[in-house]
């Protein structure tokens, strides 16, 4: 997918003199899928003058009917139905073809689509927002769809929204993400609590969506803290304990991006993680492992009280199967964790760091 290319929990620390500069597995773009334009569907069936005004965008001469559209939109004279029917035409137009993207927003439909957002109809909102996701598919709208204030609007769509809403604005948030600056514009006008609600209770496509927008945000720390603090751990480790959700890498890849932050620690602790961790060291996909020993190792590399809870989980009997049968990264950092896991487990009076240094 188009994401910047993060890489979660990159921290790095040295034991018995070997360094581990990159506790992170590569390419994690290739475990979240496309979050591209609408996939609802949801369209009532065409009028005869809807199906006159698509025919008529297939030609050359489609700027007069955009031009036609964003003033449907745009105008006080419309009433709620002309601008649902103009939204929707506006959402088509954009889907598909990246050369109408521009040509919807060069035409001025960016700002009257927020406005319909904001709308008590529901319907009306779920178009604008759809139409403002196809639209940010293009780099070039990115920046003016920001700067035009779309954030909070799409905030409040992804909480009040209709299921379709609420997936699509956090399609819409992550795409306005991948501009640097945005992401802790987003993280301060409230979506990451929203995002995380939308991770734990929403179905399985908005599960998709909100980790692959989760995890586009928490690139910038103060969103890392936000996530803890709403609670992220606790759907992350329900959905990395179920295989068959479809969502394990996903959430690994996510909570591995949390790592670098303290709170995030007793967090994963507090909510079941380490056996959850430990079962995917002994049955997951070789990736999976891999992610998992890269948390538990950062997990354990301060506390001894940690890695007492990892040994007496049963770890070491899966990591001493993969430090000999995993990938030469999986081998190294099983091997690291083993050592660690083997160490004398005194615990000094401050806060469950053993006595000494790593």
């Amino acid at each position: 997918m188009e994401m910047e290319n993060h890489r979660p929990g990159g921290g790095s620390f040295t034991y018995m003199g070997r360094k581990f500069s990159d506790l992170s597995v590569n390419d994690s773009s290739s475990a979240f899928s496309d979050c591209n334009s609408d996939r609802s569907g949801e369209f009532p069936t065409a009028s005869s003058e809807s199906r006159r005004l698509l025919l008529s965008c297939s030609s050359d001469n489609s700027d007069d009917l955009i031009s036609h559209l964003v003033s449907l939109l745009d105008s006080s004279s419309s009433d709620n139905d002309q601008r649902k029917q103009a939204a929707m035409e506006i959402r088509l137009l954009s889907k598909n073809k990246p050369e109408n993207r521009i040509k919807i927003a060069k035409a001025g439909a960016i700002k009257p689509l927020i406005s319909l957002i904001s709308s008590s109809d529901l319907q009306l909102q779920e178009y604008g927002v759809t139409a403002i996701l196809n639209l940010s598919l293009c780099d070039e709208n990115k920046d003016l769809i920001a700067s035009s204030g779309a954030i909070k609007p799409l905030v409040r769509a992804l909480k009040m929204g209709t299921p379709t809403a609420k997936e699509n604005s956090a399609c819409a948030l992550l795409r306005l993400s991948q501009v640097e600056e945005n992401k802790v514009a987003i993280g301060r006008s409230g979506a990451i609590p929203l995002l995380v609600n939308l991770l734990e209770t929403g179905g399985f496509r908005a599960k998709k969506d909100a980790s692959t927008a989760l995890y586009s945000l928490c690139s910038a720390k103060e969103n890392k803290i936000r996530a803890v603090q709403s609670g992220i751990m606790k759907p992350l480790v329900e959905l990395m304990a179920d295989f068959g959700s479809n969502m394990v890498d996903k959430s690994a890849f996510v909570m591995s991006l949390l790592m670098s932050v303290p709170e995030s620690k007793p967090a994963i602790v507090e909510e079941g993680g380490v056996p959850v961790l430990v079962e995917i060291v002994e049955a997951g996909t070789q990736r999976q492992k891999e992610m998992a020993v890269s948390i538990l190792l950062q997990l354990c590399e301060e506390s001894v009280v940690y890695r007492t809870m990892v040994a007496r989980e049963g770890a070491i009997p899966p990591l001493v199967a993969l430090s000999q049968a995993g990938t030469s990264r999986a081998k190294q950092k099983a091997e690291a964790l083993i050592e660690l896991l083997r160490q004398p487990r005194s615990i000094s009076n401050g806060g469950g760091r053993s006595s000494s240094q790593l």
